[in-house]
């Protein structure tokens, strides 16, 4: 047994250093996927395991076999890393869907017909929880298993028939968008939840990355005491940008100086100040309605003031506004009080492993809902004829909240991973 301990030991460090001679200081790394063997790429086989035996390999109990889902880790420092795949099949049609992290929307139903390969590329921001060598972000005790704060980049290889057969990763220094907000904004960790700050990477070319620090039920002062708002300047440089959506939570605080104009305008300051301190640009965005309606089938505001005084900060500030507040009433209204069910988390009992009772979620968004939040951003930054508009991805089309797209033709494949506890906030 100690031979064999030995063995299996001597083994791993010698995957390890191998590991770090292909990537050189500039963590390069190549992998192939496919059959037999391709020229300078690591081998990468079903018993190539991250965590077991390996610093890099198939993860959370999955392996590509079959059609399955499969997840792929490597260990990493944080950063932005751009990753190319090669997809196809010699043998068949393939249609593949990427995820990174916690579900980050990276590449869309890539179809590619039988024996053709086509190469894709996207930036992934990956980051941990300390600040500097002393200080850390204090997550919540449900942030401790998220893909997001962990010590590695995470691939999900998902689709109806997905074909990877080669990944590149390459550490890269490119402008970094930050996003500050709530459970409307957040990277969901499982099925059905979804914020639209995890749609927006889809969107982005692989020149630009996107840092989502949005967490289910913050505040914009809870967001900077949590030391969230901290950890995002310690990784800012000059011509970053920080796009800031807070508004659902602030309202519900209660007690003196808290309020729109006080507390909620003052923490946003706070972030706008500071993101230009360091070179960087702020972008506001106004909160969106949660699914209310009156009996003529308007929507019902709820926010209170919330909108108005993020409003009166950016013509204070001369601060960048995306109204999405004003967009989301005329997407609701497009769909009605029924459709628009299809946007948020509305599903009977039984839909989901483990669901015993009905899901009726006003104020977060499934996958669909998530989608056209985010469309209507990237709106609002083409509206504002926004610099980042050049990293908008070529096949984005023209798009009108009041013309929403048809959920019949939305499909993105689920991720293996649900649950029917609603975030944090409402």
């Amino acid at each position: 047994m100690k031979l064999r301990s030995f063995i299996e030991k001597t083994s791993i460090l010698c995957l390890f250093f191998s590991l770090s001679c292909t990537s050189g200081k500039n963590h390069n790394y190549q992998f192939y996927f496919g059959e037999g063997n391709k020229k300078e790429f690591v081998k990468i086989t079903e018993q190539t395991i991250y965590g077991v035996n390996s610093p890099y390999g198939y993860d959370l109990n999955s392996v590509h076999k079959g059609n399955a889902p499969f997840f792929f880790s490597i260990n990493l420092p944080e950063g932005n890393y751009k990753v190319t795949l090669t997809l196809g099949d010699r043998h068949q049609p393939t249609n593949t869907t990427i995820k990174s992290e916690s579900r980050r929307l990276m590449l869309e139903n890539i179809d590619v017909a039988k024996g053709e390969t086509v190469s894709k590329s996207f930036i992934v921001n990956i980051r941990n929880t300390k600040i500097g060598e002393k200080d850390s972000v204090r997550i919540k005790p449900r942030e401790t298993e998220k893909l997001n704060w962990d010590d590695k980049l995470t691939i999900e290889v998902n689709g109806t028939n997905h074909g990877l057969q080669t990944m590149v990763i390459e550490s890269v220094s490119v402008p970094t968008v930050f996003l500050a907000g709530n459970s409307t904004v957040v990277d969901q960790d499982n099925e059905p939840w979804c914020g639209w700050g995890q749609m927006l990477p889809r969107f982005l070319k692989a020149g630009i990355a996107v840092a989502n620090y949005a967490e289910s039920g913050e505040a914009g002062n809870s967001f900077i005491s949590a030391k969230r708002f901290a950890k995002i300047l310690s990784q800012m440089k000059e011509g970053d940008y920080l796009m800031i959506e807070f508004g659902h939570n602030d309202q519900k605080q209660k007690g003196e100086n808290r309020g729109p104009y006080t507390s909620y305008k003052e923490s946003l300051k706070y972030m706008v100040d500071e993101t230009r301190r360091k070179g960087a640009t702020p972008i506001l965005i106004t909160p969106m309605h949660r699914r209310r309606f009156d009996d003529n089938r308007q929507v019902i505001n709820t926010l209170g003031e919330y909108p108005d005084a993020i409003r009166q900060l950016a013509e204070e500030e001369n601060v960048m506004l995306i109204e999405l507040n004003s967009m989301s009433k005329v997407l609701y209204e497009a769909w009605g009080p029924e459709e628009s069910k299809k946007a948020f988390v509305h599903y009977p009992a039984g839909t989901f492993p483990g669901q015993t009772e009905t899901l009726e979620d006003n104020t977060h968004f499934n996958a669909y809902g998530g989608y056209l939040l985010c469309k209507c951003v990237l709106k609002g930054l083409i509206d504002n004829d926004s610099p980042l508009k050049e990293y908008i991805t070529e096949d984005w089309t023209w798009f009108d909240p009041a013309q929403p797209d048809d959920i019949d033709n939305f499909f993105i494949p689920p991720t293996p991973f649900y649950s029917v506890i609603k975030p944090d906030g409402n």
